[in-house]
Order: C-alpha cells, then sequence, then structure tokens
C-alpha cells in the first residue's frame, strides 16, 4: 500500500509555515531536491528568487515525470489527467478522494492543480499518488517520564518534567520518526492516525482477533480523550512536484497518568525496525519537521525541551 511505500528516508516531513501560515513566508528548500527521491531524474533548477508564482518567468521549462509504480494505477493512485472518464473535482471532496487543501484554494491551470508554495522544476506527480494535495497523518502519542514508585522525573537543569513520546526507527535509514503515514480515500483523519499508530508502533496487522479487540478497547481509551492539534499544511517534501505535494495533520494524544499506554505493549510494524518510548529534548536528531512537531508539543505541555 502506499502508506507503506511512502515512509521512505527522504519522505519525512518538514513543515514550512511554522504554524502561522499567515505570518511566515512559505519557501521551498526539500522540494527543490535533485535527483528526484528514487530516480535519476534531474529537476529544472529553480532560483530562489523565482519559486513563487506571482514572479514571472516566461522562460520556465520544467521537466516532466511520473513513476511507473504511479502510472501502474494502484488503488491509491490517479489516472492521468488526460485519461478518458478522469475528471477529478479540485478543491473539494471528489467521491472517497479528499482534494481539499488544508491551507485553502490551489489554482488549477490547464487542468492541472498547482503547488500553492511555487515552481519545484518538475511537473506530473513523481512519485505522489494524487494530483494536488497528498494528504498524511502524524500520532504524537506521550507520556511524562516516571520513575519506580510512579513519580514524575523532571530535569536537573530546567525543573521541568520530562515528556516522552513513541518513535519508530525506519528499518530502511536508521532514523527515528513519529509513526505516521498516508490517508486512505475515505478514512477521517482520526481513524488514520489511530490506525497508522496500531499498524506501526503496535504492530496490529499481526495480531489475532483476540488481540486486535483488545488493543482496539485501548486504543480507543487513548485516541478518544482530548487531544491537540499540532501542525495542519503543507509540507516542503523532496517528492513534492508543481502538480503534486505532501500535506499532514501532526495530532498530539497525551497520556497523562500512563495508565493507558501501560495496557499497550508497543512492537514494531513492518514498516518499523524498532518502536520504543524517547525522552524529548532538543538534541533528538529526528526527521526534520518531526524535531519541530515534537518542539511545539513540550512548549503546549509545559515540558523539558533545552538546557
Amino acid at each position: 500500500s502506499f502508506s507503506n511505500s511512502s515512509r521512505n528516508c527522504w519522505s519525512r516531513l518538514h513543515p514550512v509555515n511554522m504554524f502561522n501560515s499567515y505570518t511566515v513566508k512559505f519557501s521551498h528548500s526539500k522540494a527543490l531536491t535533485s535527483p528526484y527521491p528514487g530516480s535519476h531524474v534531474e529537476r529544472s533548477q529553480v532560483p530562489e528568487d523565482k519559486v513563487g508564482w506571482l514572479i514571472e518567468w516566461k522562460d520556465y521549462n520544467p521537466v516532466e515525470y511520473t513513476a511507473m509504480s504511479v502510472l501502474a494505477g494502484p488503488n491509491w493512485a490517479d489516472p492521468q489527467i488526460n485519461d478518458k472518464g478522469f475528471s477529478p473535482k479540485f478543491n473539494e471532496r471528489d467521491g472517497d478522494v479528499e482534494r481539499k487543501s488544508l491551507n485553502g484554494v490551489y489554482v488549477v491551470e490547464n487542468g492541472r492543480p498547482r503547488n500553492p508554495v511555487g515552481r519545484t522544476g518538475l511537473i506530473g506527480r513523481g512519485l505522489l499518488g494524487r494530483w494536488g494535495p497528498n494528504h498524511a497523518a502524524d500520532p504524537v502519542v506521550t507520556r511524562w517520564k516516571r520513575d519506580g514508585s510512579g513519580n514524575k522525573i523532571a530535569h536537573p537543569v530546567t525543573g521541568k518534567n520530562i515528556l516522552q513520546f513513541v518513535a519508530i526507527k525506519r528499518r530502511d535509514c536508521g532514523e527515528w520518526a513519529i509513526p505516521g503515514g498516508m490517508v486512505d480515500p475515505g478514512e477521517k483523519i482520526s481513524a488514520t492516525l489511530k490506525r497508522e499508530f496500531g499498524e506501526e508502533a503496535l504492530n496490529s496487522l499481526q495480531k489475532s482477533p483476540e488481540e486486535k479487540a483488545e488493543l482496539e478497547k485501548q486504543l480507543h481509551k487513548l485516541f478518544s480523550q482530548e487531544h491537540f492539534v499540532v501542525y495542519r499544511g503543507y509540507v516542503d517534501d523532496p517528492r513534492n512536484t508543481d502538480n503534486a505535494w505532501m500535506e499532514t495533520e501532526a495530532v498530539n494524544y497525551h497520556d497523562e497518568t500512563g495508565e493507558t499506554m501501560d495496557n499497550l505493549p508497543l512492537e514494531a510494524g513492518d514498516d518499523a525496525g524498532v518502536v520504543k518510548w524517547i525522552d524529548i529534548s532538543e538534541k533528538l536528531k529526528l526527521y526534520a519537521s518531526h524535531s519541530y512537531f515534537i518542539k511545539l508539543v513540550t512548549e503546549k505541555r509545559g515540558a523539558h525541551w533545552s538546557e
């Protein structure tokens, strides 16, 4: 499925609008990665001052590339724009496919959606299945670090309590990350967050029906309590093109007492080599955006971040 293939090392998310999308200027850095991930295709070069569409550039001549894995027509991918019978409804919910962007209305030019942040030096879809926004979800599951007696542990320098989150170590590149994935057609974001966490951090796909039912009960308890939306919107990603791009919603589910998570045995799913609770601090080296998401969570929870 796309949720599995999409989790390669270069695919981790990097937010550019730092939460206040209206105050911070968007820019591309990862979306200008060349060669394009998983290929030998070089993007047309886009100087920094020519990324924005408002800047006129008559000679802009981007390379076209859509990966064979997408053109093969798997269920997570759209057909080509000019295919007979394909008339996508951009900027709205199109049947089961969410074609609305979290960043508002995007321009559609000659039948192709235009990347809201600007030029990337490549047209087509690259590795992305959908024309326009491709939606992902990142569950940040946290608890307080506690000692053997169950007391919260404070950081010796800052005196702030230490927060832990569930991290997976990617099989393909050995980096620690949030256990997220792509939103399936027709799926609510809340369901994606729960499903991906179950698959990646609890290995739910390999469980017996009885174990699955028990996991589901505990997951429901955790994912139905109050939560905090950390980030929603466009992400600067190496897979982005002029016509297809990644967006994510990162949501924090916090287990205040730690009791719910005590009943959920962490076990790595197929995409993850290892899964464990990791102490949060700025020393953590995570995929770019993930460090940023985690930092916002510590601010929200008043937890330790830096010495």
